[in-house]
């Protein structure tokens, strides 16, 4: 009886329903002596059948057994119920796990799927490339050796100063910075030495220079390129023995300061060209860190942007919380001659004319591009440079999974993806 919620007992057979007259018609087919069934039902709905069937014994099924038997027929009904409601759970969660994954792909990049490695106002990113000119920061930070960071313009080479000086033992002060391509010739050995009163024409009171002001921190000469020739020697021996005179004064001064200088010029061929002091050069030389171009860790871009934009959002009291992910890509795409800085810029613009919570913005259409990029491409080329940085060795300590940060199995499997095969083996890789 597979219409009611309970077994029922008929006591002649013209009672039984067309459903128990075919079960009848089985069982004794079939050569069943004793036979009942219990109806599983879920939901209003029968879900099918329990039986219970002798082939030896004509068995009288009492209440007190029908009971059980219904006790058990609820049982199976319920875990039945449950092992579809689960099965119904997981399509939906894979269902919403594939809308999930299509919004990633084809309409936004959103916010959270960007972890910001560092505070906003220091340096962003997490790049391999960035990571070793970090690492050669942390070696000589502690020292008093001179430090040269070269880089093209916008990069980012204050940032790096300002970084080695709170690593160093001289971070209870605040580092003293000096533009040297801002300052007239006119002014700027008065500006970095100091003068007298009366020293020159004009010059009313004695000024403390920025040696001076530096005595016991960090002098940061950003663009030491553009000093003038004449005031290299000065700065070559304040460097070496803390000793110079301030302007109009024969008295000599000694300070203790240690010197980051930076530059976007080429000194070593600034040097052949008679522009800059080879002496000068070499003593400034003697630690150089290469701080690299935005477009070389386009992996880094996705976490600075948001790093500009929460930075520029918490000033301009907006909130962005999207950006479309065909934008990124154009972002991680563009050759950026002004690097960080023009990032920055591109954003700021962006974001004033943002009225909603998703960024729009237009790239420079005057500066050169490089050929379009893929994702894939970008990702091809970071995991190839840190594999051939560890002699293609995936796994332990030291091992590119652990430096780009995800399991040897998942290296291996994005590998595969992007056509990645070590040089000189057919397969395989250690």
């Amino acid at each position: 009886q597979l219409r009611e919620a309970r077994p029922v007992l008929f006591d002649r057979p013209e009672e039984l329903p067309a459903e128990a007259v075919k079960e009848r018609q089985f069982c004794a087919a079939e050569g069943i002596k004793s036979h009942v069934s219990v109806p599983l039902l879920g939901a209003g709905k029968v879900l099918g059948a329990l039986n219970f069937s002798s082939f030896r014994h004509v068995g009288f099924w009492k209440e007190d057994v029908l009971s059980r038997v219904q006790l058990i027929g609820e049982v199976f009904a319920n875990a039945v119920m449950h092992k579809r409601d689960q099965e119904t759970i997981n399509t939906a969660l894979a269902e919403s796990e594939r809308l999930r994954e299509q919004l990633e792909n084809e309409n936004v990049y959103l916010r959270e799927q960007v972890t910001l490695k560092h505070d906003h106002a220091r340096i962003v990113g997490d790049s391999r490339v960035l990571n070793k000119a970090l690492a050669a920061a942390e070696q000589v930070a502690e020292t008093d050796t001179p430090i040269l960071l070269l880089g093209e313009t916008g990069t980012g080479k204050e940032l790096f100063a300002q970084q080695i000086h709170s690593l160093s033992k001289r971070n209870r002060q605040t580092m003293v910075v000096v533009n040297c391509a801002s300052l007239p010739a006119t002014l700027i050995e008065s500006e970095l030495f100091g003068r007298e009163a009366g020293a020159y024409t004009g010059a009313a009171s004695a000024q403390l220079g920025r040696f001076e002001m530096a005595d016991g921190s960090t002098l940061f000469l950003d663009e030491v390129g553009e000093l003038p020739i004449e005031l290299q020697a000065k700065l070559l021996r304040v460097i070496e023995d803390g000793r110079f005179q301030r302007l109009g004064s024969p008295e000599t001064i000694t300070v203790d300061a240690r010197v980051i200088a930076a530059t976007n010029r080429d000194l070593e061929q600034a040097t052949r060209d008679g522009a800059f002091r080879a002496d000068l050069y070499h003593r400034l030389n003697v630690f150089p860190i290469r701080v690299p171009a935005l477009r070389e860790r386009c992996e880094d871009i996705p976490v600075l942007t948001w790093s500009i934009v929460e930075d520029l959002g918490r000033r301009m009291g907006k909130k962005i919380s999207s950006i479309p992910r065909t934008l990124m890509v154009q972002l991680q795409q563009y050759a950026w001659p002004g690097n960080v800085r023009e990032l920055r810029n591109v954003i700021e613009r962006g974001m004033i004319l943002t009225s909603a919570e998703t960024l729009y913005l237009e790239l420079p259409s005057n500066a050169p591009t490089p050929a379009a990029r893929t994702l894939d491409e970008c990702e091809r080329d970071h995991i190839l440079r840190v594999l051939e940085e560890t002699a293609w060795r995936v796994r332990g300590a030291g091992g590119a999974s652990e430096i780009l940060g995800v399991k040897p199995t998942t290296l291996e499997s994005r590998m595969a993806r992007l056509g990645i095969a070590r040089p000189g083996k057919n397969s395989g890789i250690s």
